[in-house]
């Protein structure tokens, strides 16, 4: 058989079953999946290919995944930062997005997302926002592996400004996105329980039942949702939701900071899963998620980088390295969230949490092609002893050489194949202007 690809002189970290790391190894693909992950013997004859690849040393290991992101939000960067979350969203995000928030500047700050995952070795997000038909558009030309989910909140939002269609909006988008573009699932993304009703978290789960989609919340993000929800329903909001039949294996709790042992127990037994934004949750002072009280209950954990407003970037070495760090110090044990741990989150694990783990989070024979190289001839990256330590707590996004989805290159030699930067950088600075002049004005009137 000839392969399409052959990845070879590498060290591959394959974060299979039994976390496997082979010296001088190779990787063969064929029509978009891994059909072998070996070691180079002395001697031993490598397969033919069209195309071979020289690792020239680096790290071979899988995609990133991506479990949580906001993408358009990549042009609110650095808007609104130093601020507790209720300010953050009332006082300028919300009024921003009601501004700004439009077909054409979602589709811009969804390319420029798209070529910050990909430059950085994510790829697989999962992401939710508003007009999420126009950032489907711009993940198909990324090519980009994703998880959309359309936004639903009882206001008035952008392209919903009548609140009482925000279900059959989700639902439209839905049918629309089913089957068309095999990397792009479409998904409801119910923004939290205190600005979705009852009614509407019933109705937005019963469609994602129904259409075997994802159903994304925010949820026990901070201490005043969760006492704002106990005082309201006399529940916690994990043990609210679940009141309402919302969580099960295809619900994705992201924060989830303010639980309790009665909480976590409830979501290990529902089968729910969380994704945890520690990044986010540090800058907004959101508090700390018990991850490894998680994980300890087999609760399926994944990471992920909020949107650019809370972050203020999508680098998952960055996320890997914070929270490896952040739970150490929050223990006072060194042996907390060790390396290992913390890179299967930011693969495996992360593919477990969206439900794709049979299909990508590591390099095994009979998944799909989602690949990058980590250059590792930088001063911060030598000498090398473990690798999976120097991936959570030596490289960065811009290490990142080369990276692959389902067999074919999106990033060579550090320079994006699908995309044209310039012209995305021109978009989006062009939409920086018009914000930072309706800053302007809105700050001086």
């Amino acid at each position: 058989m000839q392969l399409d690809t052959l990845i070879v002189n590498g060290m591959v970290v394959t974060v299979n079953p039994d976390f496997e790391i082979i010296e001088n190894g190779w990787v063969g693909i064929k029509d978009g999946q891994i059909v072998a992950v070996q070691q180079h013997r002395p001697g031993f004859l490598l397969p033919n290919a069209i195309e071979t690849v020289d690792a020239n040393g680096g790290i071979v290991m899988p995609g990133l995944v991506n479990t949580h992101t906001h993408l358009p939000m990549t042009l609110f960067r650095g808007l609104a930062d130093d601020l507790p979350l209720m300010t953050w969203l009332n006082d300028h995000i919300f009024p921003a997005e009601a501004t700004f928030i439009q077909p054409e500047s979602v589709y811009t700050g969804t390319l420029l997302a798209c070529a910050e995952l990909l430059l950085s070795g994510t790829t697989t997000c999962c992401d939710g926002y508003f007009y999420e038909h126009f950032s489907a558009q711009a993940v198909s030309l990324s090519g980009l592996r994703a998880i959309l989910g359309q936004g639903v909140i009882d206001y008035p939002a952008p392209g919903v400004l009548d609140p009482s269609e925000n279900i059959s909006v989700a639902r439209d988008f839905i049918y629309r996105w089913q089957n068309v573009n095999p990397l792009i699932q479409p998904s409801i993304f119910c923004h939290s329980p205190y600005t979705c009703s009852e009614k509407t978290l019933r109705e937005a789960k019963d469609i994602a039942r129904s259409t075997e989609s994802l159903f994304q919340i925010h949820a026990a993000e901070t201490r005043s949702e969760y006492d704002l929800i106990k005082d309201g329903h006399k529940l916690s909001p994990i043990a609210y939701l679940d009141s309402l039949n919302i969580l099960d294996s295809r619900t994705l709790l992201v924060h989830a900071i303010w639980l309790d042992d009665a909480d976590i127990d409830i979501v290990a037994r529902s089968g729910a899963a969380i994704s945890h934004a520690p990044e986010s949750a540090m800058k907004l002072g959101s508090g700390i998620a018990r991850i490894p009280d998680f994980i300890q209950a087999k609760i399926r954990v994944g990471l992920g980088t909020d949107g650019c407003a809370s972050n203020n970037n999508q680098d998952m070495f960055q996320e890997m390295d914070i929270t490896a760090k952040l739970h150490k110090v929050s223990s006072l044990n060194p042996q907390t969230m060790k390396s290992r741990t913390v890179l299967e989150m930011a693969t495996i694990g992360g593919a477990r949490a969206i439900g794709m783990d049979r299909i990508i989070g590591s390099l095994e024979p009979g998944k799909q092609a989602d690949i990058l190289i980590l250059d590792t001839h930088a001063p911060h990256l030598t000498p090398l002893y473990h690798p999976e330590s120097h991936i959570v707590y030596a490289a960065k996004g811009s290490d990142v050489r080369d990276v692959m989805i389902s067999g074919k290159w999106l990033v060579k030699n550090r320079e994006l194949v699908s995309l044209n930067l310039d012209e995305i950088l021109d978009r989006a600075r062009a939409e920086g202007k018009r914000i930072q002049e309706w800053r302007t004005h809105r700050e001086t009137t």
